[in-house]
């Protein structure tokens, strides 16, 4: 069985439920995620993916073998704007007309990201090099940040804004907009009440722990907004979640407490690992390893950077700066 063949071996759905398309990744992690939901006058399609030749295979065979064609696409909706999720967005808009819906802030940071002068990708590469790593490997940043262009390209030509006040529609669903900032600034996650159902994204996912990374001029502490989103899930009654990657589950609740586990762990071996005063990026490399690619890399810096400024801003561990570069050692006697 090819690859395409294994992501389009799913069976038919239930009735009322969403239809899931797998669209390939070239990571690890192999695909997203992407859901097809029925309305009256036809589908709302949430998250996608990455703009590949092969994304474009898959979702090709997809549509073919449900019946579906991109005039039936009533809308686009993402959860944020990561790459994986919001590449294809403008690829669909232009096959199909339909209008694509994104938070402000994640419209904004894609324009930071992809268009322009990619203001974002300058401000990265600084914060890195003010946080230890050295120039040669933050020279490959450039090539890296520029990797993406055609993935996300083209950019969806108009986007429409949520109002997270009143509840959106997906297909026949009026689902209640809930921000969760953390993995994204701007993040999104739509429930439905009724059939006690959540469109997740990436904010809880069931056998991963998202990516919690420090982005320059979006949040100021992205760990504290992450930890505190996902407290705030217990309000909800999930039955069946729907997420980004991996497949969908049952036990959200539980999971949303194992994540908080998680990221409670890894701030105490990070506070413990600097007893010896460290750069983030030597607690990066102590932490993850040496052998990453510029990829990994990149998410590991930044998601190490998350985890300290969180302990720096709760006073467990203090900062220094020694000619230019920001050091940190813990505050435990």
């Amino acid at each position: 069985m090819s690859r395409i063949d294994d992501l389009l071996a799913m069976d038919p759905p239930e009735p009322g439920m969403p239809i899931r398309v797998k669209v390939p990744l070239p990571f690890p992690l192999r695909w997203v995620n992407s859901y097809l939901v029925r309305g009256r006058d036809g589908y709302t399609l949430i998250d996608p993916g990455l703009h590949t030749p092969e994304a474009e295979q898959v979702w090709e065979e997809a549509l073919r073998k449900y019946g579906i064609g991109y005039g039936d696409i009533e809308r686009i909706v993402l959860t944020h704007h990561h790459p994986d999720h919001y590449g294809l967005a403008g690829w669909f808009q232009e096959r199909s007309g339909a209008p694509v819906w994104i938070s402000e802030e994640g419209q904004r940071q894609a324009e930071r990201m992809w268009s322009g002068s990619f203001p974002m990708n300058g401000q990265i590469y600084d914060l890195f090099i003010h946080h230890g790593m050295d120039e040669d490997t933050a020279a490959k940043l450039h090539g890296h940040f520029e990797s993406f262009l055609p993935l996300v390209h083209p950019m969806p030509a108009q986007v429409s804004f949520y109002n997270l006040e009143q509840p959106f529609l997906i297909g026949t669903r009026s689902c209640e907009m809930i921000h969760t900032p953390g993995h994204a600034y701007g993040h999104v996650c739509f429930y439905d009440r009724e059939r006690q159902e959540m469109f997740c994204g990436d904010h809880v996912l069931p056998r991963i722990s998202p990516n919690v990374s420090f982005i320059p001029d979006t949040e100021d502490n992205p760990l504290h907004s992450y930890l505190n989103s996902l407290s705030e899930m217990n309000r909800y009654e999930v039955r069946w979640a729907y997420p980004g990657h991996r497949d969908p589950f049952d036990s959200f609740a539980e999971r949303a407490v194992a994540l908080i586990k998680h990221h409670e762990e890894r701030l105490a071996e990070m506070e413990e690992r600097l007893r010896s005063t460290l750069t983030v990026y030597q607690l990066c490399r102590e932490v993850f390893g040496e052998r990453l690619t510029m990829h990994q890399l990149r998410f590991a810096m930044a998601e190490t950077l998350a985890h300290v400024i969180y302990l720096h801003r709760a006073e467990r561990v203090a900062e220094q700066t020694q000619d230019g570069i920001h050091l940190y050692t813990s505050s435990k006697k």
